[in-house]
Protein backbone atom coordinates (compact mmCIF):
# COMPACT_ATOMS: atom_id res chain seq x y z
CA UNK A 1 0.00 0.00 0.00
CA UNK A 2 1.77 3.20 -0.97
CA UNK A 3 1.77 6.33 0.82
CA UNK A 4 -1.12 8.37 -0.74
CA UNK A 5 -3.11 5.70 0.32
CA UNK A 6 -2.08 5.45 4.12
CA UNK A 7 -2.40 9.18 4.49
CA UNK A 8 -5.97 9.14 2.75
CA UNK A 9 -6.90 6.25 5.51
CA UNK A 10 -5.49 8.38 8.44
CA UNK A 11 -7.49 11.45 6.95
CA UNK A 12 -10.61 9.33 6.62
CA UNK A 13 -10.38 8.19 9.72
CA UNK A 14 -9.59 11.11 11.69
CA UNK A 15 -13.10 12.67 10.33
CA UNK A 16 -15.02 9.63 11.57
CA UNK A 17 -15.50 10.83 15.79
CA UNK A 18 -18.88 11.48 15.47
CA UNK A 19 -19.42 8.53 13.23
CA UNK A 20 -18.05 6.06 15.65
CA UNK A 21 -19.52 7.24 18.47
CA UNK A 22 -23.19 6.78 17.09
CA UNK A 23 -22.45 2.90 15.76
CA UNK A 24 -20.68 2.42 19.18
CA UNK A 25 -23.99 3.63 20.42
CA UNK A 26 -25.93 1.87 18.93
CA UNK A 27 -24.13 -1.74 19.41
CA UNK A 28 -23.96 -1.11 23.04
CA UNK A 29 -27.54 -0.06 23.58
CA UNK A 30 -28.09 -3.70 22.58
CA UNK A 31 -28.49 -6.38 24.90
CA UNK A 32 -26.27 -8.81 23.52
CA UNK A 33 -25.46 -11.61 26.10
CA UNK A 34 -23.73 -15.12 25.10
CA UNK A 35 -27.43 -17.09 25.47
CA UNK A 36 -29.24 -14.08 24.06
CA UNK A 37 -29.08 -15.57 20.59
CA UNK A 38 -31.71 -12.67 19.08
CA UNK A 39 -29.57 -10.12 21.07
CA UNK A 40 -26.44 -11.19 19.69
CA UNK A 41 -28.26 -11.22 16.09
CA UNK A 42 -29.51 -7.64 16.71
CA UNK A 43 -25.65 -6.71 17.00
CA UNK A 44 -24.74 -8.24 13.80
CA UNK A 45 -27.45 -6.93 11.62
CA UNK A 46 -26.34 -3.43 12.55
CA UNK A 47 -23.08 -4.51 11.50
CA UNK A 48 -24.14 -5.93 8.15
CA UNK A 49 -26.37 -2.37 8.01
CA UNK A 50 -22.84 -0.66 8.51
CA UNK A 51 -20.83 -2.71 6.02
CA UNK A 52 -23.29 -2.40 3.73
CA UNK A 53 -23.38 1.41 3.82
CA UNK A 54 -19.55 1.26 2.88
CA UNK A 55 -19.48 -1.73 0.01
CA UNK A 56 -18.53 -4.29 2.10
CA UNK A 57 -20.46 -7.39 1.55
CA UNK A 58 -20.88 -9.44 5.08
CA UNK A 59 -21.76 -13.52 4.79
CA UNK A 60 -23.45 -15.39 7.59
CA UNK A 61 -23.17 -18.74 9.16
CA UNK A 62 -26.19 -18.99 10.88
CA UNK A 63 -26.50 -21.13 14.49
CA UNK A 64 -29.34 -22.32 15.71
CA UNK A 65 -28.96 -21.52 19.82
CA UNK A 66 -26.21 -18.92 19.87
CA UNK A 67 -25.43 -15.96 18.01
CA UNK A 68 -24.63 -16.45 13.76
CA UNK A 69 -20.57 -16.08 12.86
CA UNK A 70 -20.35 -12.77 10.75
CA UNK A 71 -17.50 -12.79 8.13
CA UNK A 72 -16.80 -9.28 6.19
CA UNK A 73 -14.02 -9.15 3.74
CA UNK A 74 -12.33 -6.91 1.24
CA UNK A 75 -8.92 -7.46 -1.43
CA UNK A 76 -7.24 -10.15 -2.47
CA UNK A 77 -8.33 -12.70 0.44
CA UNK A 78 -7.41 -16.06 -0.36
CA UNK A 79 -7.91 -18.72 1.82
CA UNK A 80 -5.09 -21.73 1.90
CA UNK A 81 -2.49 -22.84 3.93
CA UNK A 82 -0.32 -20.11 2.33
CA UNK A 83 -0.66 -17.05 5.11
CA UNK A 84 -1.61 -14.17 3.08
CA UNK A 85 -4.42 -12.41 4.69
CA UNK A 86 -4.99 -9.89 7.51
CA UNK A 87 -7.11 -10.93 10.55
CA UNK A 88 -9.40 -8.84 12.19
CA UNK A 89 -11.20 -10.73 15.64
CA UNK A 90 -13.97 -9.39 17.53
CA UNK A 91 -17.32 -10.96 19.31
CA UNK A 92 -20.28 -9.36 19.50
CA UNK A 93 -21.88 -11.12 23.09
CA UNK A 94 -21.56 -10.15 26.44
CA UNK A 95 -21.52 -11.07 30.07
CA UNK A 96 -24.59 -9.11 30.93
CA UNK A 97 -28.25 -10.27 31.45
CA UNK A 98 -31.51 -9.29 29.19
CA UNK A 99 -32.56 -5.82 30.10
CA UNK A 100 -29.09 -4.34 31.16
CA UNK A 101 -28.73 -1.94 28.40
CA UNK A 102 -32.51 -0.58 29.25
CA UNK A 103 -31.44 -0.12 32.83
CA UNK A 104 -28.24 1.33 31.98
CA UNK A 105 -27.31 2.68 28.28
CA UNK A 106 -25.12 3.93 26.45
CA UNK A 107 -23.46 7.48 28.06
CA UNK A 108 -20.40 10.09 27.81
CA UNK A 109 -19.16 11.98 30.91
CA UNK A 110 -15.62 13.75 30.90
CA UNK A 111 -14.05 11.65 27.78
CA UNK A 112 -15.24 8.08 28.71
CA UNK A 113 -18.17 6.21 27.05
CA UNK A 114 -20.41 3.65 29.61
CA UNK A 115 -22.64 1.37 28.99
CA UNK A 116 -22.59 -2.81 29.28
CA UNK A 117 -20.08 -4.57 26.90
CA UNK A 118 -18.86 -1.10 25.90
CA UNK A 119 -14.86 -1.83 26.04
CA UNK A 120 -15.47 -5.59 26.15
CA UNK A 121 -15.19 -5.79 23.11
CA UNK A 122 -17.95 -3.48 21.33
CA UNK A 123 -15.55 -0.51 20.87
CA UNK A 124 -12.89 -3.09 19.17
CA UNK A 125 -16.27 -4.07 16.68
CA UNK A 126 -16.30 0.12 15.99
CA UNK A 127 -12.91 0.18 15.44
CA UNK A 128 -12.75 -2.87 12.97
CA UNK A 129 -15.52 -2.18 11.15
CA UNK A 130 -14.65 1.41 10.37
CA UNK A 131 -10.42 0.43 9.40
CA UNK A 132 -12.41 -1.96 6.68
CA UNK A 133 -14.52 0.98 5.51
CA UNK A 134 -11.32 2.91 5.15
CA UNK A 135 -9.50 0.35 3.80
CA UNK A 136 -12.38 -0.30 1.00
CA UNK A 137 -12.31 2.90 0.44
CA UNK A 138 -8.72 4.14 -0.30
CA UNK A 139 -6.61 0.60 -0.53
CA UNK A 140 -9.32 -1.88 -1.54
CA UNK A 141 -6.58 -4.63 -3.23
CA UNK A 142 -5.58 -5.16 0.49
CA UNK A 143 -6.76 -8.58 1.56
CA UNK A 144 -8.67 -8.10 5.72
CA UNK A 145 -11.45 -10.55 7.01
CA UNK A 146 -13.44 -9.16 9.75
CA UNK A 147 -14.79 -11.99 12.04
CA UNK A 148 -17.58 -11.65 14.51
CA UNK A 149 -18.78 -14.31 16.56
CA UNK A 150 -21.23 -14.65 19.08
CA UNK A 151 -19.81 -16.93 22.02
CA UNK A 152 -16.71 -15.58 23.12
CA UNK A 153 -17.67 -15.11 26.86
CA UNK A 154 -18.78 -18.54 27.24
CA UNK A 155 -15.72 -20.21 25.43
CA UNK A 156 -16.29 -20.02 21.68
CA UNK A 157 -17.50 -23.88 21.35
CA UNK A 158 -19.31 -22.56 18.45
CA UNK A 159 -17.17 -20.24 16.83
CA UNK A 160 -13.93 -21.39 17.60
CA UNK A 161 -13.26 -24.06 14.16
CA UNK A 162 -14.06 -21.07 11.87
CA UNK A 163 -11.75 -18.75 14.35
CA UNK A 164 -8.82 -21.80 13.37
CA UNK A 165 -9.68 -21.82 9.89
CA UNK A 166 -9.17 -18.11 9.40
CA UNK A 167 -5.94 -18.15 11.17
CA UNK A 168 -4.54 -20.81 9.08
CA UNK A 169 -5.21 -18.08 6.29
CA UNK A 170 -3.68 -15.29 8.44
CA UNK A 171 -0.35 -13.36 8.13
CA UNK A 172 -1.15 -11.66 10.76
CA UNK A 173 -4.15 -11.54 13.80
CA UNK A 174 -5.55 -8.83 15.18
CA UNK A 175 -8.18 -9.17 18.29
CA UNK A 176 -9.93 -6.08 19.58
CA UNK A 177 -9.80 -7.13 22.90
CA UNK A 178 -10.17 -3.58 24.63
CA UNK A 179 -6.45 -2.20 25.12
CA UNK A 180 -5.15 -2.32 28.86
CA UNK A 181 -6.26 0.89 31.40
CA UNK A 182 -2.46 2.04 31.06
CA UNK A 183 -2.93 1.98 26.97
CA UNK A 184 -0.95 -1.25 26.57
CA UNK A 185 -1.42 -4.25 24.16
CA UNK A 186 -1.53 -7.81 25.08
CA UNK A 187 1.27 -9.83 23.54
CA UNK A 188 0.53 -12.68 25.87
CA UNK A 189 -2.43 -14.38 27.56
CA UNK A 190 -3.15 -17.60 29.79
CA UNK A 191 -5.25 -20.06 28.45
CA UNK A 192 -7.99 -21.76 30.62
CA UNK A 193 -10.12 -25.31 30.58
CA UNK A 194 -13.40 -25.35 32.48
CA UNK A 195 -15.19 -28.69 33.85
CA UNK A 196 -18.31 -30.05 35.53
CA UNK A 197 -18.10 -33.28 37.40
CA UNK A 198 -20.41 -35.06 38.75
CA UNK A 199 -20.31 -37.46 41.39
CA UNK A 200 -22.98 -40.11 42.26
CA UNK A 201 -23.17 -41.83 45.69
CA UNK A 202 -25.80 -43.22 47.40
CA UNK A 203 -28.37 -42.38 49.99
CA UNK A 204 -28.97 -43.54 53.28
CA UNK A 205 -30.46 -42.46 56.34
CA UNK A 206 -27.79 -41.26 58.38
CA UNK A 207 -28.79 -42.48 61.46
CA UNK A 208 -30.09 -45.71 61.56
CA UNK A 209 -28.53 -47.23 58.02
CA UNK A 210 -25.25 -45.19 57.68
CA UNK A 211 -22.99 -48.07 56.30
CA UNK A 212 -25.78 -48.79 53.72
CA UNK A 213 -24.62 -45.44 52.33
CA UNK A 214 -22.32 -43.78 49.79
CA UNK A 215 -21.65 -40.21 50.27
CA UNK A 216 -21.02 -38.43 47.20
CA UNK A 217 -19.87 -35.18 49.03
CA UNK A 218 -17.85 -36.86 50.86
CA UNK A 219 -16.17 -37.72 47.46
CA UNK A 220 -16.26 -34.64 46.64
CA UNK A 221 -14.28 -33.23 49.31
CA UNK A 222 -11.39 -35.55 48.21
CA UNK A 223 -11.58 -34.09 44.43
CA UNK A 224 -11.85 -30.68 45.57
CA UNK A 225 -8.20 -31.47 47.58
CA UNK A 226 -6.66 -33.19 44.68
CA UNK A 227 -7.52 -30.45 42.36
CA UNK A 228 -6.54 -27.58 44.45
CA UNK A 229 -2.88 -29.40 44.88
CA UNK A 230 -2.18 -28.76 41.03
CA UNK A 231 -1.87 -25.30 41.35
CA UNK A 232 2.00 -24.19 40.94
CA UNK A 233 1.87 -20.36 41.58
CA UNK A 234 5.02 -19.47 40.69
CA UNK A 235 4.53 -21.86 37.18
CA UNK A 236 1.60 -19.63 36.59
CA UNK A 237 -1.16 -22.87 36.89
CA UNK A 238 -3.94 -21.93 39.03
CA UNK A 239 -7.27 -24.38 39.70
CA UNK A 240 -10.39 -22.96 41.34
CA UNK A 241 -13.15 -24.56 42.45
CA UNK A 242 -15.89 -22.37 42.37
CA UNK A 243 -19.01 -23.94 42.49
CA UNK A 244 -20.15 -26.99 44.24
CA UNK A 245 -23.59 -28.47 45.82
CA UNK A 246 -25.29 -31.67 46.65
CA UNK A 247 -27.20 -33.60 48.77
CA UNK A 248 -30.56 -34.35 49.99
CA UNK A 249 -31.22 -33.44 53.52
CA UNK A 250 -28.53 -33.07 56.64
CA UNK A 251 -29.38 -36.51 58.02
CA UNK A 252 -28.87 -38.82 54.64
CA UNK A 253 -26.20 -39.47 53.49
CA UNK A 254 -25.54 -37.51 49.98
CA UNK A 255 -26.21 -39.48 47.16
CA UNK A 256 -25.05 -36.73 44.60
CA UNK A 257 -22.32 -34.09 44.77
CA UNK A 258 -21.26 -31.52 41.51
CA UNK A 259 -18.40 -28.91 41.37
CA UNK A 260 -17.58 -27.13 38.69
CA UNK A 261 -13.91 -25.67 38.18
CA UNK A 262 -11.41 -23.53 36.33
CA UNK A 263 -7.67 -24.28 35.06
CA UNK A 264 -5.30 -22.02 33.82
CA UNK A 265 -1.90 -21.88 32.29
CA UNK A 266 0.17 -20.47 30.80
CA UNK A 267 1.35 -22.65 27.97
CA UNK A 268 -0.32 -25.21 26.14
CA UNK A 269 1.74 -28.20 27.53
CA UNK A 270 0.98 -26.91 30.69
CA UNK A 271 -2.59 -27.49 29.99
CA UNK A 272 -1.94 -31.12 28.41
CA UNK A 273 -0.28 -31.96 31.86
CA UNK A 274 -3.60 -30.29 33.88
CA UNK A 275 -5.60 -32.01 31.70
CA UNK A 276 -4.05 -35.86 32.20
CA UNK A 277 -3.64 -35.29 35.89
CA UNK A 278 -7.59 -34.07 36.07
CA UNK A 279 -8.60 -37.31 34.55
CA UNK A 280 -6.56 -39.46 36.88
CA UNK A 281 -8.62 -37.40 39.87
CA UNK A 282 -11.58 -38.05 38.53
CA UNK A 283 -11.27 -42.13 37.60
CA UNK A 284 -9.76 -42.43 41.50
CA UNK A 285 -12.60 -42.99 44.00
CA UNK A 286 -11.01 -42.50 47.35
CA UNK A 287 -14.93 -43.41 48.75
CA UNK A 288 -15.74 -46.37 47.10
CA UNK A 289 -19.10 -46.86 45.42
CA UNK A 290 -18.80 -43.64 44.02
CA UNK A 291 -18.83 -43.01 40.65
CA UNK A 292 -17.91 -39.46 38.54
CA UNK A 293 -18.60 -38.23 35.45
CA UNK A 294 -16.64 -35.02 34.11
CA UNK A 295 -17.55 -32.80 31.01
CA UNK A 296 -15.05 -30.41 29.84
CA UNK A 297 -17.06 -26.87 29.21
CA UNK A 298 -14.79 -24.81 27.29
CA UNK A 299 -11.12 -24.73 26.22
CA UNK A 300 -9.14 -21.38 25.62
CA UNK A 301 -6.05 -22.49 24.43
CA UNK A 302 -2.69 -19.55 25.63
CA UNK A 303 -1.77 -16.65 23.74
CA UNK A 304 1.98 -18.17 23.95
CA UNK A 305 4.81 -15.09 22.56
CA UNK A 306 6.71 -16.50 19.41
CA UNK A 307 9.22 -14.35 17.28
CA UNK A 308 6.78 -13.88 14.71
CA UNK A 309 4.42 -12.27 16.80
CA UNK A 310 7.07 -10.25 18.59
CA UNK A 311 8.32 -8.51 15.58
CA UNK A 312 4.12 -7.86 14.91
CA UNK A 313 4.04 -6.37 18.16
CA UNK A 314 6.97 -4.02 17.29
CA UNK A 315 5.78 -2.94 14.00
CA UNK A 316 2.32 -2.31 16.20
CA UNK A 317 4.38 -0.64 18.89
CA UNK A 318 6.27 1.73 16.33
CA UNK A 319 2.99 2.71 14.35
CA UNK A 320 1.46 3.96 18.06
CA UNK A 321 4.74 6.24 18.39
CA UNK A 322 3.96 7.34 15.20
CA UNK A 323 1.00 8.98 17.01
CA UNK A 324 2.65 9.86 19.75
CA UNK A 325 1.43 7.02 21.97
CA UNK A 326 4.57 5.05 24.16
CA UNK A 327 2.86 1.63 25.04
CA UNK A 328 4.17 -1.74 25.27
CA UNK A 329 2.95 -5.16 25.51
CA UNK A 330 2.28 -7.44 28.40
CA UNK A 331 0.89 -10.59 29.36
CA UNK A 332 -2.55 -11.07 31.22
CA UNK A 333 -4.07 -14.05 32.89
CA UNK A 334 -7.61 -13.55 30.94
CA UNK A 335 -8.32 -15.45 27.94
CA UNK A 336 -9.62 -14.80 24.60
CA UNK A 337 -10.08 -16.07 21.37
CA UNK A 338 -6.36 -14.62 20.14
CA UNK A 339 -5.39 -17.92 21.76
CA UNK A 340 -6.85 -20.03 19.58
CA UNK A 341 -5.47 -17.97 16.79
CA UNK A 342 -1.69 -18.16 18.13
CA UNK A 343 -2.05 -21.48 18.51
CA UNK A 344 -2.85 -21.96 14.73
CA UNK A 345 0.70 -20.66 13.84
CA UNK A 346 -0.92 -17.41 13.04
CA UNK A 347 1.59 -14.17 14.49
CA UNK A 348 -1.15 -12.52 16.93
CA UNK A 349 -1.51 -9.45 18.71
CA UNK A 350 -4.20 -8.68 21.15
CA UNK A 351 -5.84 -6.05 23.70
CA UNK A 352 -5.54 -3.73 20.35
CA UNK A 353 -9.11 -2.35 20.79
CA UNK A 354 -9.72 1.15 22.17
CA UNK A 355 -8.06 1.63 25.63
CA UNK A 356 -10.73 0.56 28.65
CA UNK A 357 -11.15 -0.51 31.85
CA UNK A 358 -13.71 -2.42 34.67
CA UNK A 359 -14.88 -4.82 31.86
CA UNK A 360 -17.51 -7.18 33.45
CA UNK A 361 -18.53 -4.46 35.72
CA UNK A 362 -21.37 -1.83 35.60
CA UNK A 363 -18.41 1.06 35.59
CA UNK A 364 -16.75 -0.99 32.39
CA UNK A 365 -15.61 2.28 30.17
CA UNK A 366 -13.63 3.16 26.95
CA UNK A 367 -11.63 6.68 26.86
CA UNK A 368 -13.33 8.08 23.87
CA UNK A 369 -10.40 9.40 22.15
CA UNK A 370 -8.67 5.75 21.77
CA UNK A 371 -11.61 5.34 19.12
CA UNK A 372 -10.19 7.12 16.64
CA UNK A 373 -5.76 6.42 17.95
CA UNK A 374 -6.46 2.97 17.69
CA UNK A 375 -7.78 2.74 14.53
CA UNK A 376 -4.80 5.16 13.24
CA UNK A 377 -2.67 2.80 14.91
CA UNK A 378 -4.51 -0.81 13.90
CA UNK A 379 -4.27 0.89 9.79
CA UNK A 380 -0.64 1.80 10.00
CA UNK A 381 0.22 -0.98 11.30
CA UNK A 382 -1.72 -3.49 8.86
CA UNK A 383 0.37 -1.10 6.21
CA UNK A 384 4.02 -1.83 7.61
CA UNK A 385 2.81 -5.71 7.86
CA UNK A 386 1.95 -6.22 3.92
CA UNK A 387 4.88 -4.23 3.29
CA UNK A 388 7.23 -6.34 4.75
CA UNK A 389 5.04 -9.27 3.26
CA UNK A 390 6.15 -7.90 -0.69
Amino acid sequence: MHTQGSQAITRWLGEQQEAMVRLLADLVNIDSGSYDKAGVDAVGARLIRFFSEHGIEVSVTPHAEFGDILRAEIGDVRRSEHRHNVLLLGHRDTVFPKGEASRRPFNVKDGRAYGPGVADMKAGLVMNAFVMAAFKRFAPQVPLVALMTGDEEIGSNTSRDFIIQEAKSAIAVFNAEPGRASGNIVTGRKGSLTYRFDIIGKEAHSGVNFTEGVNAIAELGHKIVALHDLTHIEDGITVNVGLVSGGQSVNTTAPHASAEFEVRFVTNEQRDAASKAIKAIMATSRVPGTTTKLVCKSNFLALVPTAESEKLAAYYLQSARDFGAILEGEFTGGCADSGFTASAGAPTICGVGPVGGKAHTAAEYIELHALRQRAYILAETIRKVLADAC
